[in-house]
């Protein structure tokens, strides 16, 4: 494609540059690195004067030295006369703090789901999927389950939990998943207690097997120990996060690809079209 310049910042290069060869495109030249006082530097090492750029930075691992990397590099093309720069955000830092529901953004953001690429894991992935039942670990996830299951054509259940001094101290399964393969679905995995919880919980409530999908796999404090001594089959995460290193660890993670989709949204506004027609679809 001309006219298009994609840089990868540092927190997930791997992901960043399977985007690239799905674009056909090499990495732009960017160095980044730290000042001795520990300030972030970065210089762009080509040409992006009328340039439609693109930058990869996901918010993980030392989350605020990212985002700064990002502001940087985003200033330093601007600087360098670029046509306009993109942020590719595949973990958006501080989504969970709490914030209004509607404009949060004054300028233009498309919000990318992974839901067709968990479905297409689903089918592709568990060969009993027909006999699933999808089971949200909160009531705050009922949107979101209700859409796969839809979807799948076949039943969901909630967990509802009762805590005492931020403690979870029981939960009070919603829906029978007796002789069901359940399906747990969460937008990101932190310390895994919770669903670890939900997942003996379903296993006593006579489910056959538990997975566990859960887009952005952070993994923090004991999450990896909690998720080898849990009853699942398999904890499933994207790769908006770099994941080798807790894959080596926890055999039972495993990642969905979702290269594909970026590459095609950068691909979709680059070309000035719609970007929606990925809310429902997974590009090959």
């Amino acid at each position: 494609m001309p006219n298009i310049v994609l840089f990868s910042g540092s927190s997930n290069h791997d992901l960043s540059q399977k985007v690239a060869e799905r674009l056909g495109l090499d990495l732009g030249k960017v160095v980044t690195k730290k000042f001795s006082n520990q300030e972030t530097c970065v210089e762009i090492g080509e040409s992006v004067r009328g340039e439609d750029v693109y930058i990869v930075q996901s918010g993980c691992g030392e989350v605020n030295d990212n985002l700064m990397e990002l502001l940087i590099m985003i200033n330093a093309c601007k600087i360098a006369s670029a046509l306009r720069v993109t942020p590719v955000i595949p973990c958006f830092p501080y989504a969970r703090q709490d914030k209004k529901d509607k404009g949060f953004f004054d300028i233009a953001v498309d919000n990318l789901y992974a839901e067709p690429a968990v479905l297409q894991w689903i089918k592709g992935n568990i060969p009993e999927w027909k006999n699933c039942i999808i089971v949200s670990p909160d009531a705050g996830g009922a949107k979101r389950v209700t859409s796969i299951a839809d979807h799948l054509n076949v039943e969901f259940a909630l967990i509802h939990k009762e805590r005492k001094n931020s403690e979870v101290e029981s939960m009070a399964l919603v829906g029978d998943v007796k002789n069901r393969i359940a399906i747990l679905l969460d937008d990101l995995a932190d310390t895994c207690d919770i669903v670890c919880l939900a997942a003996n919980k379903l296993i006593s409530a006579g489910a056959i097997k538990v997975y566990a999908i859960l887009t952005h796999g952070i993994f923090s404090g004991p999450a990896i120990s909690r998720i080898n001594s849990s009853p699942f089959e398999a904890v499933v995460v994207t790769n908006t996060i770099p994941q080798e290193d807790k894959m080596k660890l926890c055999p039972k993670i495993q990642v969905i690809d979702i290269s594909m989709i970026l590459a095609e949204a950068i691909r979709r506004t680059h070309n000035g079209e719609s970007v929606s027609y990925l809310f429902r679809h997974v590009p090959m």
